[in-house]
């Protein structure tokens, strides 16, 4: 638009004027104050932001440090020499070596959790099981949208809530394992957390977005991103600029369909996925449950090392494969800026200890060990051996004692439909003691992955 000239104002309406400038800026300058704050952290959303919005996510970012997906071999034997692993890794590299306004801040919780030290150096793994029905659960079954109905287990018409009245109490550590949701979503807050990793990790996160939903002030302003049949979703609280991510990747590294439609376990490949989590501010792993299945259960045809086929024994694979995902973890996370778990193996109840009509924790008494140690032991030697620091989440004794808190009979078929009458009448064959209740166990999970992002990191 073009500009005009003024013409000089009559000297009589001079102050009348001046009136109205200075006026004009009082008003300007009181909204350049009262300008909503933006913090830096929420430029980091933009890419999230147009995911949700289903428009075309931007190309990954490239790897922070090394620019390849594969590892060197898992042992000089594993694999013949010219199905070895690629010469990009230096022989230093051994294993030896769109918000609105920010949210107020919820009032400090009445359930402490200590902050002294000898709470700091508590086991949070080694305690009980306390009833507590003041304190849980954590939010209504019935108002969490982001439930599966495999897991849904009183909507399934499981008739007791016991299950969901448990809370874990470590011996020797001040406070309680409880955290309020709203001091959840606090730490939550400008955050973002993602889960990769089996089924079990998505019962984590579903759990986890559900603690976090009941505890937002405004429902509407959360958004829910289910792409890929369950593979990546994403749980939104837009006023705390906080998101929860799953990525379903039960090996942690690539399963693969090749043309002639056999599939090969590629286990010195990550898959591409994983780029898309570089940047988070927490990430929890997971990997266990499918390395146990033989015969049809099993998910691939072939193990493969550098592009071709291997013979390796499952110990030698499941080494193999978690040393690939620990150079990756090594090589392009921040420790600075990201904090890194891996949960340890969830238990099963089948066989000697079997989860069918149980309705009470194991207080007393031997648990009959169903996944392999030798398997733990690999998992443990390769997160010691790791440069990056790995809060390992050992929380596999505990959760063996919930014998009661699995959906059992109360879930649904393969077909997503619930058991039907005579279907729970066969206990042994539809029975999940697999996966878990919720609201229940794994809301425990979450509340001890709470405790450790509410303390300082250990010094080294």
């Amino acid at each position: 638009m073009a500009d005009h000239p003024m013409k000089p104002p009559a000297s009589g309406s001079m102050c009348a004027l001046a009136c109205l400038f200075l006026l004009s800026a009082g008003i300007l300058l009181a909204a350049a104050v009262y300008r909503p704050f933006q913090s830096r952290a929420a430029a980091s959303w933009d890419p999230f932001s147009r995911v949700q919005q289903k428009e075309e996510a931007p190309a990954p970012p490239p790897l922070a440090r090394r620019g390849s997906y594969r590892a060197a071999p898992p042992a000089p034997d594993a694999v013949s020499p010219s199905a070895g692993g690629p010469a990009d890794w230096s022989p230093d590299d051994d294993d030896d070596a769109d918000a609105g306004p920010p949210s107020p801040a919820p009032a400090p919780s009445e359930e402490g959790w200590g902050d002294g030290d000898e709470d700091a150096q508590c086991d949070l793994f080694d305690g009980e099981w306390v009833e507590d029905a003041a304190g849980y659960p954590l939010y209504d079954a019935a108002e969490c949208p982001f439930l599966s109905d495999q897991v849904a287990c009183r909507r399934n018409g499981r008739p007791d809530s016991g299950y969901e009245r448990w809370r874990w109490q470590p011996r020797g550590c001040g406070g309680t394992t409880r955290l309020g949701g709203a001091e959840a979503l606090e730490l939550c807050r400008d955050k973002r957390l993602v889960l990769v990793g089996d089924s079990l990790n998505r019962n984590m996160w579903e759990s986890l977005a559900c603690i976090l939903y009941a505890a937002v002030p405004d429902r509407l302003r959360t958004r829910l991103i289910d792409d890929a049949g369950s593979e990546y979703m994403i749980f939104r609280a837009m006023d705390y600029n906080c998101s929860v991510e799953f990525f379903w990747s039960p090996f942690l590294v690539k399963l693969e369909t090749k043309d002639n439609k056999t599939k090969a376990l590629e286990l010195d490949q990550l898959p591409p996925m994983l780029q898309r989590t570089l940047g988070a501010d927490v990430l929890i792993f997971n990997t266990g449950h499918w390395w146990t299945h033989t015969g049809k259960l099993r998910a691939w045809d072939h193990l493969e090392w550098g592009g071709k086929t291997v013979q390796m024994a499952g110990e030698e694979a499941f080494d193999g494969a978690l040393r690939t995902w620990a150079r990756w973890i090594d090589y392009n996370i921040d420790p600075s800026r990201t904090r890194v778990f891996f949960r340890s193996v969830s238990p099963e109840h089948k066989s000697v200890n079997w989860c069918y009509n149980q309705t009470a924790p194991i207080s007393r008494g031997n648990i009959a060990p169903w996944f392999p140690q030798s398997l733990i032991d690999i998992i443990e030697k390769n997160i010691k051996r790791m440069k990056t620091p790995i809060v390992y989440m050992n929380i596999t004794r505990l959760s063996e004692l919930r014998i009661d808190a699995h959906p059992s009979i109360y879930t649904i078929t393969h077909e997503g439909k619930p058991l039907s009458k005579e279907q729970r009448q066969q206990p042994l064959t539809y029975s999940d003691c697999s996966h878990w209740c919720l609201p229940g166990l794994p809301d425990t999970w979450n509340m001890l992955l709470f405790n450790f992002l509410i303390r300082p990191l250990p010094s080294t």
